[in-house]
């Protein structure tokens, strides 16, 4: 995962992995997360510690972590955070990033 700097969250299409650092379920997220890149082998995700980004949490209203932040298009589509498992994060990459399924 690629550590998400002030300039890429102002991008318009992102995968946004927030988590701090001491969360267990956190990093159960991540390991699913990493485990799709490895398959990938690809940074599809972006990372960010909560903690450093208190005005990014209270401005996109993020209410727990992890959180999996998806933006498309320039707005907020998803606001995950619930993982529960692998197959349940490929549904929001087909809808969000099928173009990782399609070759293109």
């Amino acid at each position: 995962m690629k550590q998400a700097t002030l300039e890429q969250l102002e991008q318009n299409d992102y995968l946004l992995y927030i988590y701090t650092p001491f969360c267990g379920t956190c990093n159960l997220a991540r390991t699913m997360l990493e485990k799709i890149e490895s398959v990938h082998q690809e940074d599809i995700f972006y990372e960010m510690n909560a903690s450093f980004y208190p005005e990014f949490m209270q401005e996109k209203k993020i209410e727990s972590v992890p959180c999996l932040l998806i933006k498309r298009d320039g707005r907020i589509q998803e606001k995950i955070y619930t993982f529960y498992s692998i197959p349940n994060i490929y549904t929001y990459l087909y809808e969000y990033r099928p173009e990782m399924f399609t070759g293109k």
